[in-house]
């Protein structure tokens, strides 16, 4: 602070622009002389003095030294001083203190007055205070920043939240960890905690990450199982139990302090030394809880970046609390998104939950593939809905009887549980009166006053056949006579010869709003005849109409070159059902001629099957590569059979959803291709040391060329099996 004391000897030198003008200015007015080293200070004004609280006697002396112990910014004395030695004139905004010891913000206009050599004679600064503009100014500043803040924070919460749309990907935490690691902080990583802790990178987060019996691969991410209460301080563990509530978090874990041996904590430091990147290693990682709504579902761990403190203000002091490294802003960025994943984490499953409760009752309501003596039947389900794996599509293939066998396709509206339940009751009740009455007609009509006393709240169309068969007097081959009956739903298509008839008559209204008599209609079959059953699914899109979609099902139906039911099917799946926008059913029936002796020439040699993930779903798989062999006439299956089995098992145990089957005949041999819905890619082990099995890729190897590719939702593992060699 400036002594306020006049100095002895300080004596007024007139201004070079006279005295009279300077006191008159209202501006404050400083003179100093341009003599070197100091400049000293010549002459000021009254409103200099009014303005600072100093009077020439208090000023008297070098300027440089009187500016450089009243003056706060650094920057702007540089660049005065620069300006001063080059004689230039110069402006530049000083923080400056008053005589009281108040700082001000004065704009000060320094500007050399020439004299009779080649340098000035004098310096005059002009000063005004602009202490309420540069206050202004950075209250403004300070909002704008405020605001502009509060917009990064939005978007970035906003783009935790699209992120956390989709955590029914086996890499969505990890995306959310990215983009925290770009915008907020050093380092951060996911762990859930679902029977144990496991580092979140590639694991299903809609189900738990460890389920009794499931195999676990060779080289899999260590999981952390708590054997029972840990003794002593174990403050991840206590976090996880819910029992930190009180606690302020984020928890600040020291990599390298000694943690209680067993402990979740332990274990933690342990795994996230190995995990975060050396050069970012500090020694200590904030862990937040990842809170669901009736327990904690994992953790988020999280590296700060380092703290940038500017040259010329203070360290903050050691012993306030840093909270692993975090500031307040920080802190609540991460907070946020770790209650909106945790959040995103329990809907996803409760979602997953609600649609395995359906897939189950709808798997348990389907029929197998159907096996009927003196028919060739094929048939095919999917839904459209990604994991869920559940419609309201529906077939069934009954035996009536020895003699009579029905066929029903039906449509209940929705994708829910809601939906399968109402599509289980219709079949069953379809089915009791199908073997009670047979004739399609009076079952519908049966059905309709079932139906409209049970409430079922959804909608539904169907078509029911039957087909009875007929031996002929003479001892010659059996014939087929087809009836059937539609309740609001599309007709069924006969293919003879090339030709398409339309089975549209005994039409009606959907099940439940017939109120009178339901009529049948009856077709004699012959031999090599084709019936296509569907759902809407197949044919229905959004840029084309419904009848655009049937005409087109009649073109592919009528132009199909392979003679086998399964060979049909595929054909109209290849053609038609590429990209559905809806569930598709279909079922192809085919009434075999006997007489025909041309073999299986023009057949597509393409099959597929939709499997549940299920363990019963490996002896489907082997009987349906023994069938197709023996159709196709491909010699010993044996191979074959062992390659699809070690693939669907892989599938069933380490994938989840419906597995895909598909038998394609390559002309050099089987080619075996299995889809589910993880990933995560096969890999051939030696085994698992302590257990059994493991070497499941090992067979394959010996037995068929195989690899993998990623599909749309999951991976595609496929096998060529190589023939066998004579002898």
């Amino acid at each position: 602070m400036v002594n306020s004391t006049p100095r002895a000897g300080a004596e007024e030198t007139p201004p070079p622009f006279g005295a009279e003008a300077g006191q008159a200015l209202g501006t404050p007015v400083l003179v100093a002389s341009a003599t070197e080293p100091g400049w000293p200070v010549v002459w000021v004004n009254r409103a200099f003095t009014e303005t600072t609280g100093l009077t020439l006697a208090d000023v008297a002396g070098p300027a440089r030294g009187l500016v450089a112990t009243s003056a706060e910014d650094g920057s702007g004395l540089r660049h005065l001083e620069e300006a001063v030695r080059a004689h230039r004139a110069t402006s530049a905004l000083l923080r400056l203190r008053r005589a009281g010891g108040e700082w001000f913000w004065a704009r000060t206009v320094v500007t050399p007055v020439a004299g009779e050599g080649d340098g000035p004679a004098y310096w005059i600064a002009a000063m005004v205070d602009v202490t309420a503009d540069v206050d202004r100014d950075a209250a403004v500043a300070a909002e704008v920043e405020v605001v502009r803040r509060e917009s990064e924070d939005l978007a970035l919460i906003g783009a935790v939240s699209d992120l956390v749309m989709d955590l029914d990907d086996p890499y969505g935490l990890r995306a959310i960890a990215d983009l925290l690691s770009r915008r907020v902080v050093a380092w951060a990583g996911f762990y859930v905690d679902d029977d144990g802790l496991q580092a979140a990178e590639g694991v299903d987060t809609s189900r738990a990450t460890r389920l009794p019996g499931r195999r676990r691969d060779a080289g899999a991410r260590p999981v952390f199982v708590r054997r029972g209460r840990a003794a002593g301080q174990d403050p991840v563990q206590r976090m996880l139990d819910g029992e930190g509530e009180g606690a302020a978090f984020p928890l600040d874990l020291d990599l390298d302090a000694a943690h209680e041996t067993g402990s979740a904590t332990a274990w933690l430091a342990e795994d996230l030394r190995g995990r975060v990147p050396e050069h970012l290693r500090t020694g200590h990682v904030a862990v937040l809880p990842l809170p669901g709504r009736h327990r904690v579902l994992g953790a988020l761990a999280v590296v700060a970046r380092p703290a940038e403190v500017p040259a010329d203000r203070p360290a903050p002091a050691a012993d306030v609390p840093t909270r692993g490294g975090l500031d307040e802003r920080t802190r609540t960025i991460l907070s946020l998104t770790a209650r909106r994943v945790g959040l995103g984490m329990e809907n996803v499953r409760l979602y997953a939950r609600e649609h395995r409760v359906a897939e189950t009752l709808q798997r348990a309501m389907l029929p197998e593939q159907a096996e009927v003596e003196g028919l060739d039947v094929w048939s095919y389900y999917a839904p459209n809905v990604v994991y869920a794996q559940v419609g309201g599509d529906w077939y069934d293939v009954v035996q009536i009887s020895r003699d009579v066998v029905g066929v029903v396709i039906g449509d209940v509206v929705g994708h829910d549980v809601e939906a399968a339940a109402a599509m289980g009751q219709l079949r069953s009740v379809v089915r009791a009166y199908a073997f009670e009455v047979t004739e399609p007609g009076p079952v519908l009509e049966r059905v309709d006053q079932l139906v409209g006393g049970m409430r079922i709240p959804r909608s539904a169309g169907l078509v029911l056949t039957t087909l009875a068969r007929r031996e002929p007097e003479d001892g010659g081959c059996p014939t087929w006579h087809l009836e059937y009956s539609r309740a609001g739903h599309l007709p069924a298509l006969l293919v003879r010869q090339g030709e398409v008839v339309l089975l549209d008559d005994a039409g009606g209204p959907l099940i439940g709003f017939g109120h009178g008599s339901r009529r049948t209609a009856g077709v004699d079959l012959q031999p090599g005849d084709v019936l296509v059953f569907y759902t809407d699914g197949l044919i229905e899109r959004r840029d084309r109409a419904l009848p655009d979609g049937l005409a087109a099902l009649r073109e592919v139906a009528a132009g199909a070159t392979a003679v086998d039911a399964a060979g049909i099917g595929e054909e109209l799946l290849a053609r038609l059902a590429d990209s559905p926008e809806d569930d598709v059913a279909v079922v192809v029936v085919r009434v075999p001629d006997l007489t025909d002796t041309s073999g299986h020439g023009g057949n597509v040699r393409s099959r597929r099957w939709q499997l549940p993930g299920e363990p019963a779903s490996i002896a489907r798989a082997r009987h349906a590569v023994l069938r197709t062999c023996h159709a196709w006439d491909l010699g010993d299956a044996a191979n074959a059979e062992l390659v699809v089995s070690e693939l669907v098992a892989n599938a069933v145990l380490h994938g989840w959803g419906r597995v895909t089957l598909r038998l394609h005949d390559t002309g050099e041999g089987l080619r075996i291709e299995v889809e589910d819905s993880n990933p995560t890619p096969p890999v051939a082990t030696e085994g698992h040391p302590g257990r059994i099995g493991g070497f499941g890729m090992r067979i394959v190897e010996r037995l068929a060329d195989w690899g993998w590719r990623p599909s749309r939702g999951g991976k595609v593992v496929w096998a060529r099996v190589r023939p066998t060699s004579p002898g």
